[in-house]
């Protein structure tokens, strides 16, 4: 159940940062619920993987390559699902942060 949770909470995060980007689009909350559970599928499957093998670029660079990782990783779930759209890397780099802080905004006000 606490799954179910995160995931509306994450999507609801989605909503509101493509409020605060315009340059992002989602078509409503059905479309952000998948952008939620791609994303957490992603982090909790693939991420760590890619993480590992980038692991000398993200110590030269003080892990900021992650935020990279980050933004190839909405780029891609932007490709996977027809509802959610982001243009430019940079929008994704954006989102990716955005989000993050607002999903710990949304997580910190829950709990």
């Amino acid at each position: 159940m606490d799954i179910i949770i995160s995931l509306i909470l994450t999507a609801v995060a989605v909503l509101v940062t493509t409020y605060i980007l315009p340059w992002v689009i989602v078509t409503g909350f059905v479309d952000a619920f998948l952008v939620a559970i791609v994303i957490s599928v992603i982090n909790t499957f693939i991420k760590p993987v890619i993480i590992l093998l980038t692991l000398p670029i993200n110590i030269l660079t003080i892990w900021l390559f992650t935020f990279v990782i980050n933004a190839l990783i909405i780029m891609f779930v932007s490709y996977l699902i027809p509802g959610f759209k982001v243009d430019w890397f940079w929008w994704a780099l954006l989102f990716s942060i955005i989000l993050s802080l607002v999903n710990s905004i949304i997580f910190s006000l829950v709990k």
